[in-house]
C-alpha cells in the first residue's frame, strides 16, 4: 500500500491544463522528488494532493484511503502535511500559536500554553530547524516563516509530507540540516514528496525523481540511474529555453574613484526594536554586482529595506554623492527611492511586489504607470501598455504568455519572473538595483535569465546589490561578496572563495 498515490490527475484553469493526466505514488519510507520548469505543474499538483484544489479528473489516496476532492481538512486528518511555497500562516500570531492553531492542546478545558510551547520547541530542536517559538510570525524573515511551516507539519505528526521548494530560502548549513531531516523522516517510515528546482539537492535526498513538463509526467527514474544533466534536459521545453537573451559575461566596467553607492557606519533596528545593523560600511561602483552573504537574520533584510526607503536608519547613505538622509533625501520613503532610480526585487513578492488580483499587464506597470509607454499624459495608454507587457513577457519567458492572466494564477516561479521583468526592464534605466533572493523558486533556465538581466543592468551602469542565502548564486552572479555577521561586515571575499572560508566569515570566525 502506497503512502500517497496520485492517479490520473487533471487540473485545468480555463482552457489551460496545469496538470494533465499525472500518475505518481510515494511509498512509506521513500522520498520522491518532482522537478520541472516554472509552470510545469508542480505546485498545482501539490495543491490537488493537499486538497486546496479540486481535480477535474483523477483520485488522491493516502495509505489506501481515497480523499474527498478539494478537502484540505480531510487531507490533514489522514496524515498528509503540505508545506507550500506561499505560506499558510497568521502573521500576528506567535510561532507556537501558528503551529498548534486548530489543534491546541488542552488542560481542564483551557489552552495548555506551557505544553504547546514545549512541544513546538522540541520539534524545532530535533528537526534542526531553529526557531524562537515566542516570536510573532510577522517579524520573521521569509526563511524563518518557512521553518515554521515545516515544524507545524512535523508537530501534527504527518505521515506523508509534501515539501514544495523547501530549501529555496535556506542558508547552506540550513539546507544540509533539512536534507538530513528529510532522510531521517523517510528512514522512520514517512513518505516524502520533495519539490525542488535544485538538482544537486534532489540527487542528494531522493530515492526516485519524476520530471514534469507542461503539466505531464515525462520521466520517472531511480536517482541512481539519472544525473543532473539528464534531468535538466528532460525538464526543458526546448533546447533554446535555457539560453538567455542577454550576454552572460560579467561586467568589466572599471571601478571609478567615486562609488555609486556609499554606506558608512549604518545603524538601524529590526521590527522588534532590536539592533539589526551595527555600523555597517561598504560601497558599490557603477557596473558592479556586490553580493551579500550571511546566515539569515544578520541584517540582510533590514539593509535592503533601508536602501529602498522602507526602513529608517542612522549613518551615511550616498547615491552618486547625494545624501539620502536629508529630510527630503532619497532614502526617506519607498516613493522617493524609486523616483531616484532605485529598483527593488523584494524577498516577499506577494507582500511587496505584486497585486495578485490584477492582471499580468497591470502588475508590469505598477510603479511606472504614469510614465510612457504605460500612460499618455493623464490617461492610460492601453496599446502602449499591452505592447510593453508582451515584450516583457517574451523576454522573461513568463508562462502562460497571456497579458490578461491574473497574477494569482501564475506559478510562484513565473510570479518571480514577472517582478524581475518589471523592475529590471519595465521602467527607466536604474541607478541602483536591490535584489533579495531574486531567483527563489526559479528553475535552472530562469535563474540564468535573471542573473543575465542583473548583469545587463550593471553593464548599463547600475550598481547592483544581490542578497542571497545561496552561495552558488553569489558565485555565479557577483563581482565581490560581502559577508554580514550580527549587522556588521565580517569581511569580503571573491566569488572563488571556498565554502569553508565563507562559512567562517558568516559565523564571525575570520576577519
Amino acid at each position: 500500500m502506497s503512502a500517497l498515490e496520485l492517479s490520473g490527475i487533471v487540473k485545468r484553469f480555463g482552457d489551460f491544463a496545469a496538470v494533465d493526466g499525472v500518475t505518481l505514488s510515494v511509498e512509506a519510507g521513500e522520498t520522491l522528488a518532482v522537478v520541472g520548469e516554472n509552470g510545469a505543474g508542480k505546485s498545482t499538483l501539490v495543491g490537488v494532493a493537499s486538497g486546496l484544489y479540486r481535480a477535474d479528473a483523477g483520485t488522491v489516496t493516502v495509505f489506501g484511503r481515497e480523499l474527498p476532492p478539494g478537502d484540505p481538512r480531510g487531507a490533514i486528518e489522514t496524515g498528509l502535511g503540505a508545506v507550500h511555497q506561499h505560506f499558510m500562516l497568521v502573521p500576528p500570531l506567535r510561532v507556537w500559536e501558528n503551529v498548534v492553531l486548530g489543534r491546541e492542546p488542552r488542560r481542564l478545558f483551557a489552552l495548555d500554553v506551557a505544553r504547546a510551547r514545549r512541544e513546538v520547541a522540541e520539534v524545532a530542536r530535533w528537526s534542526g530547524l531553529a526557531l524562537d517559538v515566542d516570536s510573532r510570525v510577522e517579524s520573521l524573515s521569509v526563511s524563518a516563516q518557512q521553518r515554521v511551516e515545516i515544524v507545524k507539519q512535523l508537530w501534527r505528526r504527518a505521515r506523508v509530507l509534501i515539501l514544495d521548494e523547501p530549501t529555496s530560502v535556506l542558508a547552506p548549513g540550513e539546507v544540509s540540516d533539512l536534507l538530513r531531516t528529510v532522510r531521517a523522516l523517510a528512514a522512520a517510515g514517512h513518505g516524502v514528496l520533495f519539490i525542488s528546482h535544485k538538482l544537486r539537492e534532489v540527487l542528494a535526498v531522493a530515492d526516485r525523481i519524476a520530471v514534469l513538463r507542461r503539466g505531464r509526467l515525462v520521466q520517472l527514474t531511480p536517482t541512481s540511474e539519472t544525473s543532473a544533466s539528464q534531468l535538466a534536459e528532460a525538464m526543458m521545453t526546448s533546447p533554446s529555453s535555457s539560453r538567455s537573451p542577454w550576454p552572460s559575461t560579467p561586467s568589466s566596467i572599471p571601478t571609478p574613484a567615486s562609488p555609486r553607492l556609499l554606506v558608512r557606519d549604518l545603524h538601524c533596528e529590526d521590527s522588534r526594536s532590536r539592533p539589526a545593523l551595527r555600523g555597517l560600511s561598504f560601497h558599490i561602483a557603477p557596473g558592479e554586482v556586490l553580493g551579500v552573504a550571511g546566515i539569515d537574520g544578520n541584517g540582510q533584510s533590514e539593509l535592503a529595506e533601508v536602501l529602498t526607503g522602507l526602513r529608517r536608519a542612522r549613518g551615511v547613505l550616498e547615491l552618486d554623492g547625494e545624501n539620502g538622509q536629508r529630510p527630503r533625501g532619497w532614502a526617506r520613503d519607498a516613493a522617493a527611492a524609486r523616483s531616484s532610480g532605485i529598483v527593488h526585487l523584494p524577498e516577499d513578492r506577494h507582500g511587496r511586489a505584486l497585486c495578485l488580483p490584477l492582471t499580468v499587464e497591470e502588475n508590469l506597470s505598477l510603479g511606472w504607470q504614469v510614465l510612457p509607454p504605460y500612460a499618455r499624459g493623464a490617461l492610460i495608454d492601453r496599446r502602449g501598455r499591452r505592447r510593453q507587457a508582451e515584450e516583457l513577457i517574451a523576454a522573461f519567458r513568463v508562462h502562460p504568455p497571456e497579458p490578461l492572466a491574473r497574477a494569482a494564477d501564475l506559478s510562484g516561479g513565473n510570479q518571480q519572473k514577472l517582478v524581475a521583468a518589471r523592475e529590471l526592464r519595465g521602467g527607466p534605466r536604474p541607478r541602483l538595483v536591490v535584489a533579495v533572493q531574486p531567483t527563489r523558486g526559479l528553475d535552472v533556465g530562469a535563474t540564468e535569465l535573471v542573473h543575465a538581466a542583473l548583469r545587463s543592468a550593471a553593464r548599463a551602469g547600475a550598481a547592483v546589490l544581490l542578497v542571497s542565502l545561496d552561495l552558488d548564486e553569489l558565485r555565479a552572479a557577483t563581482d565581490r561578496i560581502l559577508v554580514l555577521h550580527e549587522g556588521v561586515a565580517a569581511g569580503e571575499a571573491p566569488p572563488t572563495a571556498s565554502d569553508e572560508w565563507l562559512g567562517r566569515l558568516m559565523l564571525g570566525q575570520a576577519a
